[in-house]
């Protein structure tokens, strides 16, 4: 059976069509499906909806699973969603593979060869479930006896709510300060620049029904970031009744239905939005309402000038004539223009639309404008946009959605002792804190993470050594660029668990392997986010029996793990799971891990199903209807809640923060120095005061441009179900759905003007080399690359991972290449996250 583009979006859209899942058989069809019969709904005969969550991406969509005769065989979003009004993205269905996938670990594995490297066979063997945590707890508990406990680490990737198990109590309990999460390999850069403006550390919701105007820095909503079934189901709208202007070197999907396509040099947004506030401000377009005016309604913001202070009241923002003076003066379209290579006059006309629609539009941040070297300051301009124009909290605008009541588990520090205590004193092994990696999440110093570092903190046994490890859904040794440090330092860990769905670059250096449970499908959890103007939680759970071995990494697993080291004598992990993990309708104790996954899941969710606790949103009538439901929403959200405490130092929208210069003085103070030096140290190229107001700064490159002539930069598939779906035949057949892409290939798209100094045709074989790494993949020459960069996809270039993901899965040949081999190891340090983007490497090609 060849599944063309053409059938598979007609389903996706419709989420209809029969989609039997093709994981476990290829490309054949289920033969479950073959005596089924459709009514004229087009639904299928017999079987069960069944409420779950796809974790595709962070959109984290309530959906509902056909089940028939305990099989799944098709997926649609959840009627009971607000966020979301029952819609699902192509990655929804996707999840059919995942899950009956051939490929998929099936159970316990044991490495019999003591040797690690990308080139050695672990020779994995099968062991019972209770061999390999015997061997799990022995590891765990020498670290104990030799009062090493802060040795141990958890390694946490993608996660449900549940992660407080694993990730956090069982980590700390046994007397670690190491759960180490990918968070800063994802989105912290993009975060820095609204905490410092407005105090909100956290994704946004952006009222789209309402909006008469969105900039797009360098998001995608019709295919990646988050929120992608609502943007899909409201575009159409959004296009009939608001402009749209996409700032991004790659014609995306929302690019080329935009009413503006400005094609930035990729790191040189922070440009485009110092010259846009520069024009709202000098036109005097801001939001008098929100920002305040002049105390003659003389505007004197002019090209060129200072102005005085005095002469300004402001009314829900601190610093606007600050700004004006230490940034945006002089930052006039023409000398953004020489910067971003946008023309002058499209600066200008985009500054002036969207400030004419304000205050019902949205400036709309994504990591691929703020995760680079100097890209916190670039998330700060950006988002200060919604500021001035008054859209910041409001109707048609960038919103924010105040804490879902859930309630947390009980305390843990009962359960410590004298050993456990020893070792949380030690200092986070991922370096957080020290100078060089302020991390400074919700204005604290070390207070984020910085997720790639921990690959060079085990390299250099600073702060310590690491002994033992457990990796759970995450795969670190693709998804971290310089990948070869990751693999050197799993290659040195002594003893590595890896928790997975499917046998992953991380899984090769293990030395115990665990069969996970697959989210979707066969898990107990929750997640919440937000969307359309709603708050939202919503439920993992099994909806079919696992075809194989397998357990919930984050419940199970540490239950298990708890079991066997009572039995040995240390006794406090499962104390705690047994008496404060009860089932909060009996009060009984588990007695088993499922057990255990379903009343932690309970305690959690209380707040939401308890009828006698009353919260701001659905009312549901128990833990069954709960279940049943698989969503729980808020109620819409209340417009303009935030505007008279937003939370920072000085309760207003920040222009000048005060908020970055307490948190910028105390890690200084911390290093007994000043924040200059700390900047500096950082990359960034401020000095003074300003230091802390949204400016520009020029991007950091690794490489000279006479050697590596290109800027690189990636994007996200709107079928990478993060990074997980490269096995599925779904994902290969239909990724030409990504403009500029090809089906069943890894492609780096090439301005034809550059192709042709290159003597490179589309289908040549080639190299791409960056100051760090090379890899190889094919070109493809496409128009919808801005001259001077090359774009590729990120998610190919699997060298494991199963027999899709991979051109020769036996011999660790991978299709394509992995971005991670030639971006750097580098850091946006003010925030701890990941540089991926904004051209932080430049390349050179080789033709092959």
């Amino acid at each position: 059976m060849k599944l063309t583009r053409r059938s598979f979006l007609k389903v996706s859209a419709a989420t209809t069509g029969g989609l039997a899942a093709l994981g476990a058989t290829g490309c054949k069809r289920n033969p479950v499906l073959n005596s089924l019969t459709e009514d004229e709904s087009g639904s299928i005969d017999g079987g069960e909806w069944k409420a779950t969550t796809c974790q595709g991406c962070t959109t984290w969509c309530p959906v509902e699973v056909k089940v028939v005769d305990g099989r799944a065989i098709k997926v649609k979003g959840n009627r009971y969603s607000k966020a979301h009004n029952g819609n699902v993205c192509p990655r929804g269905h996707m999840s059919l593979q995942q899950v009956y996938d051939p490929d998929r670990i099936k159970v316990p594995m044991k490495r019999t060869n003591p040797k690690k490297g990308r080139n050695e066979d672990p020779k994995f063997v099968p062991i019972t479930w209770d061999e390999a945590i015997e061997e799990i707890a022995d590891k765990m508990l020498e670290l104990r006896k030799n009062n090493e406990t802060h040795k141990y680490v958890t390694f946490r990737g993608r996660y449900t709510y549940m992660r407080d198990i694993l990730y956090g109590k069982f980590t700390k309990i046994f007397g670690s300060p190491n759960g180490i999460s990918h968070s800063a390999i994802c989105a912290e850069a993009e975060k820095f620049g609204s905490y410092y403006t407005e105090s909100y550390w956290g994704y946004r919701d952006y009222d789209l029904e309402n909006t008469k105007y969105v900039l797009l820095w360098g998001a995608d909503p019709l295919a990646s970031n988050r929120q992608v079934p609502h943007s899909i189901n409201a575009w159409g709208d959004v296009l009939d009744q608001a402009g749209v202007a996409v700032m991004d070197p790659r014609l995306s999907a929302t690019a080329a239905k935009a009413d503006e396509w400005l094609p930035v040099i990729p790191g040189e947004d922070g440009a485009l939005a110092i010259a846009m506030a520069h024009v709202i401000l000098a036109k005097g377009l801001w939001n008098r309402e929100f920002v305040g005016d002049f105390v003659d309604g003389k505007n004197r913001f002019k090209t060129g000038e200072e102005v005085d202070e005095s002469t300004f009241k402001e009314n829900y923002t601190n610093g606007v004539v600050k700004w004006w003076n230490l940034e945006l003066k002089d930052k006039t379209p023409q000398w953004a223009a020489k910067r971003s290579g946008i023309p002058a006059e499209q600066i200008e006309r985009v500054a002036t639309d969207f400030a004419k629609a304000g205050p019902n539009v949205i400036s709309w941040l994504a990591p691929g404008a703020s995760m680079h070297v100097r890209g916190g300051y670039t998330a700060m301009a950006a988002h200060a946009l919604n500021g001035l124009v008054g859209s910041v909290d409001n109707k048609g605008g960038s919103i924010r959605h105040s804490d879902i009541p859930v309630d947390d588990f009980p305390g843990y520090k009962n359960y410590l002792d004298k050993v456990a205590k020893k070792g949380l004193e030690h200092h986070k092994m991922d370096q957080r804190g020290y100078k060089e990696f302020p991390a400074l999440k919700k204005g604290k110093s070390g207070k984020g993470v910085v997720t790639n570092n921990a690959a060079d903190a085990i390299l250099d046994e600073d702060p310590y050594e690491i002994k033992v490890a457990i990796g759970y859904w995450n795969n670190f040794a693709f998804s971290c660029s310089g990948t070869d440090r990751w693999e050197e330092a799993l290659a040195k860990l002594p003893f590595f668990v890896h928790i997975t769905t499917n046998p992953a670059e991380m899984t090769q250096f293990a030395d115990i392997v665990l069969p996970a449970a697959q989210h979707k499908y066969e898990k107990f959890g929750y997640v919440k986010s937000k969307a359309n103007t709603y708050a939202y939680v919503t439920m993992n759970q099994p909806v079919i029996e696992p075809l194989w071995d397998v357990k919930m990494d984050e419940t199970e697993v540490p239950w298990l793990i708890a079991e066997k080291m009572a039995e040995k004598g240390y006794d406090k992990l499962l104390k705690y799971f047994k008496e404060e993990i009860k089932d909060p309708e009996t009060g009984k104790s588990p007695t088993n891990e499922r057990e255990f996954s379903e009343y932690a899941l309970k305690i959690r969710t209380r707040p939401l199903w308890d009828p006698k606790i009353k919260v701001n949103g659905d009312q549901i009538n128990g833990w069954e209807e709960l279940r049943k439901l698989g969503v729980w929403n808020s109620e819409p959200y209340k417009f303009k809640q935030n505007w008279d405490d937003f939370g920072t130092k000085t309760g207003k929208f920040e222009f000048y923060s005060e908020t970055l210069k307490k948190a910028l003085g105390k890690h200084a103070k911390k290093h007994h120095t000043d924040i200059d030096d700390i900047l500096e140290t950082c990359k960034y190229e401020a000095r003074g005061e300003l230091a802390f107001v949204p400016h520009y700064e020029e991007a950091y490159r690794w490489g000279e441009e006479r050697e590596y002539p290109f800027i690189f930069f990636e994007h996200r598939s709107r079928l990478n179900r993060e990074a997980r779906s490269a096995n599925c035949n779904w994902y290969q057949e239909l990724k030409d759905v990504d403009p500029g892409d090809e089906a069943w290939n890894d492609v780096a798209k090439i301005n034809p003007k550059d192709a042709r100094r290159l003597g490179i045709k589309t289908g040549d074989k080639i190299k791409l080399i960056s100051p760090t790494g090379e890899i190889e993949c094919e070109a493809k020459l496409w128009e919808g690359v801005r001259p001077g960069t090359v774009g590729k996809c990120y998610g190919q270039g699997h060298w494991a991972y199963g027999k899709v993901a991979s051109e020769d899965y036996k011999n660790k040949l991978p299709r394509g290449g992995n971005n991670n081999e030639i971006l750097p190891p580098d850091y946006e340090r003010l925030s701890g996250s990941t540089a991926r983007h904004g051209g932080v490497a430049r390349i050179k090609i080789e033709k092959i």
